[in-house]
């Protein structure tokens, strides 16, 4: 009997795994990245097959399989369409959130608000922050840069720089300092350069490198020779990082929405002009013989083909005693439910987890009534919840460090300056839907008046508006003044 046990413990005895040496080579470095994802938004065709074409090595089956990168057979072209789609979500879910935007203001202390609205005019800063939104929805992540120049302006200038301009350095996970990146070309010199500013809590340095990463004088470039080294002893930074997402690829960086989707993308435009492929090919041809070419009454000479009213090609007459000339007119099938569903199917694949279709003006589905409508919304009210939740830490912030770089600059006292950016609602139901639900809740006593009102005009409406609207209301329903609501049904009032 012992000898079955050790023979059955033998059996199920399981080997360790040996560990494995893996090596995988990265595709791309952070700043490849970045332009790549730029190509997309700027949505030039040829820009994305230069592109693709360029990074494309011998060993590296996929990229040489994406349709971008495709090289036709020698003797036949391939016609390469671009949809526009990835330019197109970038600059709506950035419209979007721009237009709920109600306002910045700064909370407290209220005298510094004016001061703060001179500087956002003088910035034009609502159009600044547009495009802060679209590069960082695009390259993933970037910084707002707090200078000064009075040659420029009284005021603190503010500006964004994206990720491929944007270095981050850190201490225990937290930013220890932020480096900003502006290429210089010298018409003299036909050179270019490249200024660094590392901005740190306290202090901004600046540093100059040549085209081959090499160190040089800033007065290589006339306008950066003045440059000094800037140090302040109060207790705030110059600079404002911003991110939407954080990266899995590359840690510490943001994320694109770009990122995980440039293979749908690829596939969504392969379709696309294969569509318009199939579609130039399967064009009705109508082959007429010789004998029966139209030509020109007074001349006799054969009227030659127009492709938007006499478009033909031209056979030989049939010779055979018992044959007949005839035009044969011929329609190559064209398989257009198989190429909707294959569309509809990638362009899924491309706005999943991003937007949708709806917002796009795309009714893919056919659902026309509101309900379906909001459910097709949900996808983009989460993206723009994301942006907006990054908004609220990052834009407070910002004030607060542009009002505190004008106090310094001008000498004054500093203080605990508070802001706050707000916004208002998106894909809400309608107003009509809105009323009967809130009429609904009332006649039930389910609803004070106070919270009906605030629910209908939300931030549309400032607060001592709906004050003044609840007064009014309570007045014709008849509730006493002290501001009871009437007893609900079956009670009597005290």
């Amino acid at each position: 009997m012992g000898a079955v046990k050790d023979m059955i413990k033998r059996w199920l005895e399981i080997v360790p795994a040996e560990d494995h040496s893996i090596k995988i080579d990265a595709d791309m470095t952070h700043l490849d990245s970045c332009f790549e994802y730029q190509l997309w938004y700027r949505g030039s065709a040829s820009e994305l097959e230069q592109f693709y074409k360029s990074i494309t090595t011998a060993h590296d089956d996929s990229i040489r399989s994406k349709f971008w990168a495709a090289v036709p057979s020698k003797g036949n072209k391939l016609r390469k369409i671009h949809s526009g789609l990835p330019g197109l979500m970038i600059d709506m879910i950035t419209s979007i959130v721009i237009s709920d935007l109600n306002g910045i203001e700064v909370t407290s202390p209220n005298a510094w608000d004016d001061t703060w609205q001179e500087i956002s005019k003088d910035n034009n800063f609502e159009d600044t922050l547009a495009q802060a939104i679209s590069d960082v929805l695009v390259e993933g992540d970037g910084a707002w840069k707090i200078s000064f120049d009075k040659n420029i302006s009284d005021y603190p200038i503010i500006e964004f720089y994206p990720a491929s301009r944007v270095k981050f350095e850190k201490e225990r996970g937290r930013i220890k300092q932020v480096t900003f990146t502006t290429r210089y070309y010298v018409e003299n010199t036909r050179r270019a350069y490249y200024l660094e500013e590392y901005y740190t809590k306290g202090r901004i340095d600046y540093k100059l490198f040549d085209d081959l990463g090499n160190e040089v004088s800033l007065s290589n470039v006339p306008e950066l020779k003045d440059l000094q080294p800037i140090t302040w002893t109060d207790d705030f930074v110059m600079a404002i990082p911003m991110m939407f997402y954080k990266s899995a690829k590359f840690k510490g960086r943001g994320r694109s929405i770009f990122d995980r989707k440039t293979d749908c993308f690829d596939a969504f435009d392969e379709t696309i002009s294969q569509w318009q492929d199939a579609l130039r090919l399967g064009r009705v041809k109508t082959y007429i013989p010789e004998t029966m070419i139209p030509r020109d009454p007074m001349t006799g000479t054969i009227i030659p083909p127009n492709p938007f009213d006499n478009q033909y090609i031209a056979t030989k007459g049939n010779m055979a005693e018992d044959s007949k000339d005839k035009i044969t007119v011929d329609a190559p099938p064209i398989d257009y439910d198989g190429l909707l569903t294959t569309y509809i199917n990638t362009l899924d694949m491309c706005l999943q987890g991003i937007i949708s279709p709806s917002t796009l003006g795309i009714d893919v589905k056919k659902l026309d009534n509101a309900e379906a409508q909001r459910e097709k919304e949900k996808a983009t009210l989460y993206t723009r919840n994301k942006v907006i939740d990054a908004l609220n830490n990052v834009i407070p912030e910002l004030v607060k460090n542009v009002l505190n770089v004008y106090a310094a600059l001008y000498e004054m006292g500093m203080e605990n300056i508070e802001a706050d950016i707000t916004f208002g609602e998106y894909a809400n139901p309608s107003f009509e839907a809105q009323v009967e639900t809130l009429g609904k809740a009332a006649s039930s006593n389910l609803m004070s008046t106070e919270t009906q009102v605030d629910e209908l005009w939300g931030d549309t409406k400032d607060d001592e508006w709906k004050k003044v609207e609840v007064e009014r209301i309570k007045i014709e329903k008849g509730i006493a003044q002290g501001g009871d609501e009437p007893p609900a049904p079956g009670e009597f009032a005290v």
